[in-house]
């Protein structure tokens, strides 16, 4: 199954290109695409500065480019953080889509919105708490993700930092990024039947 995996503000991160290969080595065609032309941020303050640099509308552009040659076959989207954001927007509208599968971010959905697929579905890994995923955002989007005809499905990582999955950040959580990859890797098998 095809999986177009997007790196969070931090950039193509060595974390990113591992979990690709614990997902290839799943029997996965996994795409990697770097957003950010091979700048990689060490802070949350730099990888800010670059997304910012780039703008929210030319990532999505060259997200949207990326995963285009990966659509017809029916795609999963995935993401870290700002690469779960991308991935949000993009499997919402791809009618082709498999599923969602997002770390650390969601994206906001505007009231009315509907999926290009009906019951796609969605699974989030995020900490517990989150700075940038309240609880009442994550219930707002929840609510929002399931009136778009989506089945989200939700797990929290109480303790860990936002971005638990990196081993390379001050957030890193070992025992929450395997448990979070262990259940990935489930979810990406049902959809795979």
């Amino acid at each position: 199954m095809a999986i177009v995996l997007f790196h969070s503000a931090y950039g193509l991160r060595p974390a990113v290109h591992a979990a690709a290969d614990r997902l290839r080595a799943a029997g996965h065609e996994v795409a990697v695409p770097d957003l950010h032309d091979g700048r990689t941020a060490e802070t949350a303050e730099e990888a800010m500065a670059v997304r910012e640099e780039i703008g929210t509308d030319e990532l999505l552009k060259r997200a949207v480019a990326a995963a285009a040659p990966y659509s017809d076959a029916g795609a999963v989207y995935a993401g870290f953080s700002l690469g779960g954001s991308l991935a949000q927007n993009l499997a919402l509208a791809d009618g082709r889509a498999r599923g969602l599968l997002l770390f650390h971010g969601t994206s906001d959905i505007a009231d009315g919105t509907v999926s290009a697929v009906d019951d796609l579905p969605v699974q989030l890994h995020v900490a517990d708490p989150d700075p940038f995923e309240s609880h009442d955002w994550q219930t707002a989007w929840y609510l929002r993700m399931q009136r778009a005809g989506t089945d989200p499905e939700v797990f929290r990582y109480p303790g860990a930092g936002h971005l638990f999955t990196d081993p390379d950040l001050p957030d890193y959580d070992a025992e929450a990024a395997e448990t979070a990859m262990t259940r990935a890797l489930g979810f990406l098998d049902e959809l795979r039947g």
